[in-house]
């Protein structure tokens, strides 16, 4: 993807004289805005909103406010290249689509028109367990392209271990196990719409298709659909996992294991201590825990705890193209993006995913080339980038530091050999007049 902003925007301004009367957005407001004018109160509130009072989304996206972007000039950074490597195979960006489910209430081609737009745009595609369509569609409608497997951990260790080859024999070449849902949260405005759709047969598409699943039960789904999915509901999750069990996971699989929903920095080091392959630093958008930390907030803590021995990725708030550029300067080797997709896919299906994803990566190549680098590798690999606030302080690595009234204005430059991305935060800190 060499050069990639500036073909797109340059595509766009081509249409000047004669604009495209059914263009698309580009601003992620406005995808908001529309997707909420097409869908109802039960699927919008379902996809946008989060747990509790919903501070947990809010600290999200106010996390990505903090940091700044200290542009580098004079770098030549005519030629870009995004490309990132993971678990040995390269990509042709640091960005990928985040596992959701029950895709199918946001637009009626559900996972197969965002997983077609991923393949197309080659955006790595995580399948969600809860998705409509079964992993073997999905698989199937993507061809070659890149594509993960998320696991909910299922109190059925056997359909757990289903799922797993499953995705093996399906061209899967990675198992996100999500770790922060062991129940459902308390949901306020899902519950003030009375809205579950996995009790009308939405999300449930992997474990209907099990042979392991299905031999369960009394009677096919297809029979006797209610009964399949209140089996369901005595299946999903498992409260009681510990992490130990982990070796269950690893016995049932030769894929890369990576542990979705790591936020504090002992569980980095423990998810390191049992062998997985990599991990996602993530509150899975604002929707389990009401008043957890934003989850860039928690990266640099959890970078610094993991060092370079696995890599590191994040979700939870990305919007922009700064946003991808920020988190892989605080040590992120990929970025997972959600709901934006998902308001593109209740625009205009697989169109609005596929514009959603191309004007990401246009903003990021830009954003990243401005900011005075040209690859996305140079953005996280080096160990500056993995330096937490508390560290740099300690360390005195600061090159400005400016008191204003309630407010610390802090500049941190790292001067290695190597390029990096100078960042700064806007924090409230203790400091004495002096």
């Amino acid at each position: 993807m060499s050069n990639f902003g500036n073909q797109i925007q340059f595509k766009i301004y081509q249409t000047m004289p004669d604009p495209d009367p059914d263009r698309l957005p580009v601003v992620y407001e406005k995808w908001e805005k529309l997707a909420r004018e097409v869908l109802e109160d039960g699927p919008y509130d379902y996809i946008a909103g989060g747990a509790g009072g919903e501070s947990t989304l809010d600290a999200n996206l106010e996390a990505f406010k903090k940091w700044k972007i200290v542009p580098r000039m004079l770098r030549n950074v005519e030629n870009r290249d995004l490309e990132v490597k993971l678990f040995g195979r390269t990509y042709a960006a640091p960005l990928m689509l985040a596992p959701i489910g029950v895709q199918s209430i946001i637009h009626p081609d559900g996972e197969l028109a965002a997983a077609k737009a991923s393949a197309e745009m080659e955006v790595p595609y995580i399948t969600s367990s809860a998705s409509t369509r079964t992993l073997e569609e999905i698989a199937e409608a993507m061809g070659d392209a890149p594509r993960w497997f998320q696991l909910y951990w299922n109190k059925d260790p056997e359909v757990t271990a289903s799922f797993m080859k499953r995705a093996e024999n399906s061209g899967y070449s990675a198992i996100v196990v999500t770790l922060d849902t062991p129940m459902m949260a308390w949901r306020e405005k899902d519950l003030k719409n009375v809205y579950l759709p996995f009790l009308v047969g939405e999300g449930v598409g992997n474990y209907l298709s099990d042979p392991i699943f299905r031999s369960r039960l009394e009677k096919t789904p297809e029979e006797d659909p209610n009964s399949a999915i209140m089996h369901w509901t005595q299946t999903f999750g498992n409260p009681g996992l510990t992490w130990e069990d982990l070796t269950f996971i690893k016995e049932h699989t030769k894929l890369p294991i990576l542990l979705k929903g790591i936020l504090h920095p002992e569980d980095a080091k423990l998810a390191l201590e049992h062998g997985v392959d990599g991990i996602i630093v993530s509150n899975h958008g604002g929707r389990q825990v009401d008043g957890a930390i934003g989850a860039l907030d928690a990266l640099p803590e959890v970078c610094e705890a993991v060092g370079d021995q696995i890599p590191v990725l994040m979700d939870s708030g990305i919007r922009r193209g700064a946003d991808v550029v920020k988190a892989l300067a605080l040590g992120a080797d990929a970025v997972l993006v959600g709901r934006p997709c998902m308001y593109g896919l209740a625009v205009a299906g697989e169109r609005g995913v596929r514009e959603v994803l191309q004007n990401m990566l246009a903003d990021l190549d830009l954003t990243m080339a401005l900011a005075g680098e040209t690859t996305a590798v140079e953005l996280d690999s080096y160990p500056e980038n993995n330096y937490s606030f508390k560290t740099a302080l300690n360390k005195g690595d600061l090159i400005t530091f400016l008191k204003i009234p309630e407010v610390t204005l802090i500049f941190i430059s790292l001067f290695f050999s190597k390029p990096t991305v100078a960042i700064s935060r806007l924090q409230n800190l203790n400091v004495e007049d002096s």
